[in-house]
């Protein structure tokens, strides 16, 4: 038996029997300082107690001793989102029609976390955040968990309300955001128990909107930094992603600090570009390439292990560390078909996760991200548009991509 292996997966079958450990260590006949033991990779059981704890949890023995640090964990903002369709955005004091309203689940953790999950059931995927004990709090987690997410480690707090957002989306797909930080704000390495993480890709979003992980540190620059060193160290290999900020000063001082203990980071075009005041359009609007992988090369430069990773509206870029660079075009969606563009950004994202737990090239990996972002393009919310792998590259099969 693997000492490390052996505690994770004890640690992690205890918590989804909902048992502390000084009750499971009364199941079994054993002091509580003997489980705490073992989950810390400090000793192990002995042969004969397996079944008797394969019992107890109600998994197979050889589920207790395998030595998986497979899935992915998501973590960082989970926010209960309300999308209104509106016929017409108003300048002040004027009026505009709500056509739809719908209450869905937002944020980089619901959004990535329900597509994962949606497009490889078989996929061990488990969510990371924490929610209000309010309504928005339970409607959040029973959408992660319907997706089959794991959501032992979202953590609940009394004392604060869940994010929340109000999602103002056009017909053509163009929204506004009005949100709420709420329980966001509070989020912090102490809620999450490194110790006994297991998984093969630890991805975190949105810095920017990490009040406790953006916050100044004086050996690593962030907090952020600090807690991605110390999963690197564990072997994980780590994910960034950003939110658009209208704060661009603060993309320097929060961003930069990361790209050293992070294998990728998935940015979108004007995240990537505001780091190194780059302007990735030209005079008339038109995307320059150019530009881009500039601002790729000096993410890179920073210190990223592996991929920098770009969508934008017209398609996907990629930058692997042997200084490979990879672009697919997007899929040219009718815009009667458009319902929204909520979620389509962390669609792709997810599709870039599928493609880099599955070791797939940069080129399969884009194209797979393509298709997860413009599925999500039929759905007027950030996860409803989450479909299999299968259904995925079947639905996108009668449209063209975009040349770059």
């Amino acid at each position: 038996m693997n000492v490390k292996h052996f505690g994770n997966n004890l640690a992690l079958f205890r918590k989804k029997k909902d048992l502390t450990q000084a009750q499971f260590a009364e199941k079994l006949g054993v002091t509580d300082k003997t489980v705490s033991k073992w989950e810390c990779g400090r000793g192990l059981p002995n042969v004969s107690q397996l079944p008797a704890i394969s019992r107890i949890l109600c998994v197979r023995v050889d589920d207790l001793l395998k030595e998986s640090s497979g899935g992915i964990v998501v973590a960082g903002n989970l926010i209960a989102d309300t999308v209104k369709t509106i016929d017409v955005y108003p300048v002040a004091g004027k009026l505009a029609n709500i056509q739809q309203s719908c209450k869905a689940s937002g944020g980089c953790v619901s959004n990535v976390s329900i597509n994962l999950a949606t497009i490889d059931p078989s996929l061990d995927i488990t969510a990371v955040g924490m929610v209000g004990n309010d309504e928005n709090g339970r409607f959040l987690l029973e959408k992660l968990r319907s997706a089959g997410v794991n959501t032992d480690n979202v953590s609940i707090t009394g004392e604060h309300s869940t994010a929340f957002c109000d999602v103002m989306s056009l017909p053509s797909g163009e929204r506004t955001f009005f949100s709420s930080s709420g329980a966001n704000m509070h989020f912090s390495p102490a809620d999450i128990d490194i110790a006994h993480l297991s998984c093969k890709i630890f991805h975190i979003g949105y810095l920017l909107l990490l009040d406790q992980f953006d916050l100044p540190d004086e050996e690593y620059g962030t907090v952020m930094a600090r807690f991605l060193c110390t999963l690197q160290k564990k072997g994980i290999k780590t994910s960034l992603d950003v939110v658009s900020s209208s704060d661009t000063d603060k993309y320097e001082r929060v961003i930069i600090p990361s790209l050293k203990y992070a294998n990728y980071v998935i940015f979108n075009e004007i995240e990537c570009c505001n780091i190194w005041k780059i302007q990735p359009y030209t005079a008339s609007g038109t995307l320059d390439i150019d530009r881009v992988y500039l601002a790729m090369q000096k993410t890179m430069a920073a210190g990223v292990k592996e991929k920098v990773i770009v969508h934008a509206k017209d398609g996907g870029f990629c930058l692997s560390a042997d200084g490979s660079f990879t672009k697919v075009g997007s899929y040219e969606i009718p815009s009667d078909l458009i319902k929204g563009r909520v979620g389509a950004g962390d669609a792709f994202c997810s599709g870039c996760l599928y493609g880099l737990y599955n070791d797939w090239s940069d080129r399969e990996l884009l194209e797979f991200a393509a298709a997860t972002a413009a599925c999500s393009l039929f759905s007027a919310n950030s996860s409803d548009g989450a479909k299999s792998r299968k259904a995925i590259e079947k639905m996108v099969q009668p449209f063209k991509r975009r040349q770059l």
